[in-house]
């Protein structure tokens, strides 16, 4: 063993894959890059994020108490970077990136045409937004696509460094 320093712990927990984040205000849509978030509970899905307090989308969030989370495949990796990479409040990031808001049914956030899974998501718990900036969401509708079957995701390993989903395996478990 050798010393890790403590600024890249992070590395090693990054939670899940990277996604996008949406929110709707004024009639505005917004998307960003997050990949801070974790699953809190099974059902209701509920679901943890980070939204900094300087990111555009968090004022929006924090307002309207909805968004969706849309899972990118690892085709869409470089503009989900290039989407992190720049601040809503100057940039309309659906036209700039090629990307299609499509209307859900249980928030105003639009769902990413291009993702192959997305979650209508409502703002259950904000407890933890002032000291944190974590909001507790719970996924009040979801969506996927059919194909691909098994799409590969992107996740975050710092600074401009990603790892691929690689090889799915199946051992026993006592849950279905």
């Amino acid at each position: 063993m050798r010393d890790l320093p403590l600024r890249d712990v992070y590395k090693l927990l990054e939670p899940g894959p990277v996604v996008l984040l949406t929110t709707a205000r004024r009639g505005r849509h917004n998307v960003m890059t997050m990949s801070w978030h974790m699953m809190v509970d099974f059902m209701p899905p509920l679901i943890a994020c980070v939204v900094s307090n300087g990111d555009f989308s968090f004022a929006a969030l924090r307002a309207t108490k909805e968004c969706v989370i849309a899972i990118p495949d690892v085709s869409l990796a470089e503009r989900v970077v290039e989407i992190g990479n720049c601040s809503g409040s100057d940039t309309d990031k659906f036209a700039r990136f090629g990307l299609t808001p499509r209307r859900g049914e249980k928030v105003d956030a639009p769902l990413v045409g291009e993702c192959f899974a997305n979650l209508e998501c409502r703002v259950v718990d904000t407890r933890f937004v002032n000291k944190y900036n974590i909001f507790v969401l719970e996924a009040v509708k979801a969506w996927r696509r059919a194909r691909p079957d098994d799409p590969k995701t992107i996740h975050h390993r710092g600074f401009g460094t990603f790892a691929v989903d690689g090889e799915i395996i199946h051992l026993p478990s006592g849950k279905p």
